[in-house]
């Protein structure tokens, strides 16, 4: 890894008995998309505002370009934030609204104009200097509040759920918008959301927290298809969970049948968790699947058929398929070992890097 930009050592938060961040470490390198990304109260704003400043951390240490930046006040942190309500002035017109920062640190008029230009520009709102605020779109003012924190020229910008205020198509436009001004500006983006398919759209790295804790990082691709326990593969996306037991590296048992796989590295007949996707499961006839389920729904979208399933254990089965099925019917379900997702029970980042660790040891 590069010499990381930003770095959290062991940082906890609380307020009185209530902890907030429970041990959180991350390296952020320079010119990524990173997402921060959990359910309301999991901790990732407080992240956030420990990074700007707004926050102290209750203990551990806050790194930023390899100094030690605990006791620096926000206005000194080489960082802007864009909040959800984008907390623009509507007294202010676009123009001033971005200048705002530059005419506090007393920047001389030419290069204010100069670098307010180009901010719009940077965000697609060239000729609108002279607009008043209440006349912009929902769209427009995040653009504004955009333009406005970049103009300070930032290491990092940060953006806490500021989608979240769009209806869904302009949502999903500023999500390829944000993408390429992050490729194009070349700074990192450090983004908050609830949203996992905003996530999984945008980022380089996501870190998925919940209870104060990371429970997962990586790459998109990696959150999605390698889940390291319930609460991510519930989190990210449809899932299929079922209780297992993995009899051996690359065997594991579900509901009494064994069916090879890719994971190992956990004990003979330990009890685990299996993740399928729902596009992983194929509709096949009852004597070719290798899985019986009898269906209970199906609903048309248009790409496909969302159908929900009962095995003989009762255990739910969630398939997405393009091909149509009968209500109440049976049907086999296929699937290859690289689809069966092993997980351990309650088992952690942490806890995951160690066993692989030793894993790799002992072989």
């Amino acid at each position: 890894m590069a010499h990381p930009l930003i770095e959290f050592r062991h940082i906890k938060k609380a307020y009185g008995d209530n902890v907030v961040l429970k041990d959180i470490n991350f390296q952020l390198e320079s010119g990524k998309f990173y997402t921060l990304l959990g359910p309301s109260g999991s901790g990732k704003t407080t992240i956030l505002r420990i990074i700007a400043g707004f926050n102290e951390a209750t203990s551990g240490d806050v790194i930023f370009d390899g100094q030690r930046i605990n006791d620096v006040p926000a206005n000194r942190r080489q960082v802007n934030t864009v909040f959800q309500d984008y907390a623009l002035f509507p007294h202010l017109n676009v123009f001033e609204n971005v200048a705002f920062g530059l005419r506090l640190k007393k920047v001389g008029t030419q290069e204010i104009n100069e670098r307010v230009e180009r901010a719009l520009r940077l965000v697609h709102l060239q000729g609108y200097q002279e607009r008043e605020i209440t006349e912009m779109s929902g769209g427009q003012q995040q653009r504004v509040a955009i333009a406005r924190a970049i103009v300070n020229r930032p290491k990092v910008l940060m953006l806490d759920e500021a989608l979240s205020a769009l209806d869904y198509k302009l949502r999903k436009e500023m999500q390829t918008e944000l993408r390429a001004l992050q490729r194009r500006l070349g700074i990192t983006f450090i983004f908050v959301t609830h949203d996992q398919s905003e996530a999984l759209a945008m980022s380089d790295q996501i870190f998925v927290i919940n209870d104060g804790l990371i429970q997962q990082s990586g790459s998109p691709v990696d959150i999605y298809d390698e889940p390291l326990n319930h609460f991510v593969a519930d989190f990210i996306g449809e899932s299929n969970i079922v209780p297992a037991i993995m009899k051996r590296d690359y065997l594991v048992n579900i509901g009494g049948l064994d069916f090879e796989c890719v994971d190992a590295g956990m004990r003979p007949n330990e009890k685990v968790e299996v993740v399928l996707r729902p596009e992983d499961l194929d509709i096949t006839s009852p004597e070719k699947g290798k899985l019986l389920v009898t269906v209970d729904t199906q609903l048309f979208r248009g790409v496909d058929y969302q159908i929900t399933a009962h095995d003989a254990d009762r255990h739910e089965w969630k398939i997405n398929s393009i091909h149509k099925t009968t209500v109440g019917s049976q049907v086999g379900l296929s699937f290859d070992p690289e689809d069966i997702h092993v997980m351990r029970l309650h088992e952690s980042e942490q806890d995951f890097d160690n066993r692989l660790e030793s894993y790799e040891d002992e072989k």
